[in-house]
């Protein structure tokens, strides 16, 4: 056998098991020795015998018998296998230099009866302890003569006492260790990819297909062959997987929450039962779901109080007893609905080489304690009934859920499965069309029993035409009722949030609190500038007195030489200058005497000064500018600090299965250049670059996580917008972003590329593998983070691409999350808007001969500034109507709007806005009526074939003179006029235009000269228009 054996697993778990034997606890305490034995049986999956052998070599050892002995090991084994555990069995010596008691290896002998080899072994059991009582699996039964000969011999020495020792040995094989738990944890994630890409795509399909023929025993033989393809395994060789048990899927009324059941019924669309586990290397998992087709609110109202049951035991798998934890989920259930306890199945048992320990299972009286073990925990409510089912395989249901858990100290137990299982992941909800489909066939069917198969087509052709709605209306008519709500939510939000909104004067900068902290200096005696770099104070003379002056008061300075003199200009911040758009024109005292000074000196020397007069302005405009500088670059931190939320301390998780991605870059970035680092998910997130800056991230402190995928991008990103702007690198950012490149950003197009170069083509298969393996590493580290997060934090991606806008410098494309509009993968910066937070959204600049038109964004929050994309192609129009015609209030107009405007006076006033009709201003629906639009239309028409205004003008006109004479004393409408007009021949309309033109003819001939005249008589009619 060429299989090696781990020494030192073996050593530690033989360890293990002999210092719980030696404890005596249980049935520990009833036995002598410990008797294995294993034969060949296909039949038997699990078995105790075969799972220690597992558990203490790694592998199954069939025909063979092991004797655990007080102070020897005996294994009788044929010679392969005796070669195989020899790895074991030869230490210094054969002495007992590991802690264990040394091993004895027999060779069993094929053609002989074994005698001498039992006779050892009987002997050794006599020796241990009181040699009286062996301690057997009683369970395990396997046949042959070989095994039937060594209990015979049991027998016959008189060692027919046996005890049970099945459920200590399992308590002793439970608890896992790092190496075990790796294997589980990989077994489940195995298992979750099996269903999440398989599976439930499958069902998926199956619902779309309408396909309620198909068998469940054939789909879950399908789920079977799936584990043989190596892209549902995530990377793992499929001879190391198998199934834990046959798939189990229910439906249609018929449940029974077990794993020993077989289904083959057909599958019906209600509440669909899945349940699968997979071995990997002889480690176990399991998965429960239930998919459910289109539920009533009653089903997913009991399906998320079953999500809250599991969650409420999970908080209780901790270092507990069994039989507490399920105390206290039953008294749970009973206190929030009491009806369902009577109903709810539960199937907890501890999980490892075997699927299912018995020993180790939920019930009121189970005194095992919880410790570092696996757990299978499945929970479901069976017999519920529907009482919206019409079928009577509607009228039934079950549900079921289930994950693989490990039980942590002191922590609620961490879910291995990271499938997700809410209502919105695994409820299927179909188009309500199909109630409207069914009443139109029941409709068809009365109709062909009146009047015959012949008028089925003409009576639904003809209900088609009375009663379809097109998409577009159904719109505009869902728009309506959102426009009604819309004023009515927003003048109750603005009603709520009224409040005077303090203005912030002009912070007022104090040179010194008292005289004393005046500076003596001569510059001040002599009635010079002086400049305080200390207190940030210039000290001036005023009417001779030294006067300071904060730094802030100052706006501007100059300095300019003039002939003889020097001339220093000093500009104070005073009522009615600038003060920059975000501070406003406001003070602190407004009425004060306000000052704007300047001085001059002589560039003259005069007799015994030192020095040039002009020399102390040079120097006071030098250090007023670095004093100056320093004090604005202090304020500008000062107000990105502004409104900054203290972040609650980062707790560091110690434990090295963190989940973390490696060589990422960050956006912003930290330095000036770019740098890789790491990110790694703690009780919330850090990045750490290679240079060792640290940028914290609080999992509560996020509005939206984002993963955007490297499908058709090049690079794929993790990004955050968060609640609350963090401080990093001197600046605030609410939008964080980490990524890596998936392939070469700039191409080389001086190098001489050939479509069918080898180097081109291996460039091409190693960048869809880096793009494959990416992308599989960035979902591990988001499924890890969001099963460590119990879901709280998730991830949303981009589903589809929507349409191209600029919302900033250039175009980049827009693409919709589940609660978000987004562009990551652009930093220009990045464009995130929170659905939730839009009040409306307006189309401006729609009009039929332009390409392209401009999309506002308007917020609850009316003191926000609005948000528009502009360059939005017009065939995207449409398209943006579907996607915010769920909840989102969208109207067009064909101008573009002063929206800084608009949003002041709806500010200032909003009574009166609302009074005036709010809103409503912008649809034009509300503005003119059908009639209004019918104009719009027929102008519209007029500007389109007239060639000129004053054309149409002309013929607007004579229609109507020519509509007055003909119904001057008629009653009928104008339309009528119209329409009889429209009615006239080719002759009447041909004479009608050259009257026309002869009198558009003899106006041109009047402000004309001659030799334009002339010209103008050989051309057509309409030429001669445009000249003139």
């Amino acid at each position: 056998m060429a299989a090696n054996l781990d020494k030192e697993a073996y050593y530690r778990r033989i360890k293990r098991l002999y210092g719980n034997w030696k404890k005596g606890e249980d049935e520990f305490g009833k036995v002598d020795a410990i008797v294995v034995s294993v034969g060949v049986d296909e039949e038997i999956v699990y078995a105790k015998s075969t799972a220690i052998q597992t558990w203490l070599f790694g592998y199954e050892v069939t025909d063979t018998i092991m004797v655990f002995c007080e102070t020897k090991i005996l294994f009788l084994a044929s010679k392969k296998k005796v070669d195989f555990l020899k790895q074991v069995a030869i230490t210094k010596g054969n002495e007992n230099a590991n802690g264990v008691p040394p091993i004895t290896l027999l060779t069993r002998e094929k053609n002989e009866s074994n005698k001498p080899n039992f006779d050892k072994m009987i002997e050794a059991i006599r020796g241990s302890r009181g040699g009286k009582t062996v301690g057997v699996f009683s369970k395990d039964k396997f046949p042959g003569e070989y095994m039937k000969s060594w209990n015979d011999t049991l027998t016959a020495e008189g060692l027919e006492k046996q005890v049970d020792i099945s459920a200590v040995v399992a308590y002793t094989m439970a608890v896992k260790e790092d190496g075990e738990l790796g294997l589980m944890k990989k077994a489940a994630a195995i298992t979750s990819e099996v269903y999440s890409k398989f599976f439930k795509e499958r069902v998926m399909e199956i619902v779309d297909a309408d396909e309620q023929k198909v068998r469940h025993s054939k789909l879950a033989e399908s789920v079977e062959k799936a584990i043989e393809e190596k892209k549902y395994l995530g990377g793992v060789d499929p001879s190391t997987v198998e199934m834990c048990y046959p798939p189990i899927i229910q439906s249609g009324g018929n449940y029974s929450l077990k794993f020993s059941v077989v289904d083959k019924n057909h599958m019906h669309f209600g509440a669909i039962t899945c349940a699968m586990g997979i071995r990997y290397k002889s480690y176990c998992s399991n998965l429960v779901r239930t998919l459910m087709v289109d539920p009533p609110q009653e089903m997913q109202d009991n399906y998320n109080f079953l999500l809250q049951v599991e969650e409420e035991l999970l908080k209780e798998l901790k270092h507990v007893k069994i039989c507490d934890a399920y105390n206290t989920v039953l008294e749970y259930v009973k206190k929030e609905k009491a009806d369902l306890v009577a109903k709810l199945t539960k199937n907890l048992f501890a999980m490892g080489i075997e699927f299912r320990e018995g020993s180790l299972v939920l019930n009121s009286k189970n005194q095992y304690k919880l410790k570092k073990m696996v757990l299978s925990i499945s929970i479901g409510f069976a017999d519920l009934t529907n009482k919206e089912g019409k079928k009577e395989e509607q009228k039934k249901y079950a549900l079921f859920v289930g994950d693989t858990v490990q039980i942590n100290e002191e922590e609620a137990a961490t879910v291995l499965t990271p499938v997700k299982k809410k209502i919105k992941n695994v409820g299927i909800f179909l188009k309500s069309q199909n109630d409207d489909e069914e009443d139109e066939e029941e409709e068809v069917d009365d109709a062909e029993e009146l009047l015959g198969k012949g008028a089925r087509g003409a009576a639904l052709l003809a209900d088609r035409t009375r009663n379809e709605m097109t998409a577009e209306e159904k719109r505009r008519a869902h728009q309506k009722e959102l426009a009604n709500s819309l004023n009515e939510e927003a003048k109750r939000r603005l009603t709520e949030q009224k409040g005077e909104q303090q203005i912030q004067a002009r912070k007022s900068n104090v040179s010194y609190k008292n005289v004393s902290q005046m500076p003596r200096e001569k510059d001040i005696r002599e009635m010079k500038i002086f400049i305080d770099k200390k207190y940030e104070t210039v000290v001036m003379p005023i009417f001779g007195i030294a006067t300071p002056f904060h730094i802030a008061t100052i706006k501007n300075i100059s300095m300019s030489v003039e002939g003889d003199y020097t001339y220093l200009r000093i500009n104070f911040y005073v009522p009615g200058s600038s003060l920059g758009r975000q501070e406003g024109n406001i003070f602190p005292n407004p009425d004060a005497t306000f000052v704007k000074e300047t001085y001059r000196a002589s560039n003259l020397k005069a007799p015994g000064d030192t020095s040039v007069p002009s020399t102390n302005l040079q120097n006071a405009f030098r250090i007023i500018k670095e004093v100056q500088k320093r004090y604005k670059t202090r304020e500008a931190e000062e107000k990105e600090k502004e409104g900054i939320v203290k972040q609650d301390s980062l707790v560091i998780n110690l434990n090295r299965s963190n989940p973390k991605l490696k060589d990422l870059y960050i956006r912003p970035n930290i330095a000036q250049k770019r740098m890789q680092g790491s990110l790694e998910a703690h009780t919330n997130f850090r990045f750490t670059s290679v240079r060792g800056d640290k940028v914290d991230i609080l999992y509560n402190n996020i509005k939206h996580a984002i993963f955007q995928p490297c499908d058709g991008e090049m690079i794929i990103v993790l990004h955050f917008h968060l609640k609350n702007a963090i401080m990093f690198g001197k600046r605030r950012h609410t939008d964080v972003q980490f990524y890596t490149e998936v392939g070469e950003i700039t191409t080389d197009l001086g190098k001489h590329q050939h479509m069918h170069d080898r180097d081109d083509l291996y460039a091409e298969q190693m960048e869809r593998e880096m793009r494959h393996k990416l992308k599989s590493a960035f979902k591990n580290f988001i499924e890890k983070v969001e099963t460590l997060t119990r879901e709280e934090l998730e991830f949303e991606v981009p589903f589809r691409d929507l349409f191209q806008g600029a919302p900033y410098r250039s175009t980049c494309l827009l693409q919709p999350t589940s609660s978000s509009l987004v562009n990551v993968t652009e930093w220009q910066p990045p464009f995130v808007v929170t659905l939730d937070e839009v009040e409306l959204v307006h189309f401006e600049r729609v009009q039929f001969h332009l390409k392209n038109f401009d999309v506002v964004i308007v917020y609850k929050d009316y003191n926000k500034k609005v948000t528009m994309i502009n360059a939005v192609p017009v065939n995207s129009l449409d398209p943006i109507k579907e996607w915010l015609s769920c909840d989102i209030k969208y109207t067009e107009g064909v101008q573009s709007l002063n929206w800084t405007k608009i949003m002041k006076t709806i500010v200032d006033d909003p009574e009166g806005f609302f009074e005036q009709g709010g809103w409503s201003f912008l649809d034009p629906e509300s503005e003119q009526g059908s009639g209004a639009e019918e104009d719009s239309e027929s102008e519209m028409e007029d500007e389109t074939f007239n060639p000129s205004a004053d054309e149409t003008e002309v013929e607007e006109e004579d229609s109507d003179e020519d509509y007055s004479s003909e119904t001057e004393n008629s009653d009928y409408s104008a339309s009528l006029g119209s329409e009889e007009e429209s009615g006239k021949d080719w002759d009447e309309l041909e004479e009608e235009a050259r009257k026309a033109d002869k009198e558009s003819h003899y106006e041109d001939e009047d402000t004309s000269n001659k030799k334009r005249k002339n010209r103008s008589s050989t051309l057509p009619p309409v030429k001669k228009k445009r000249r003139s």
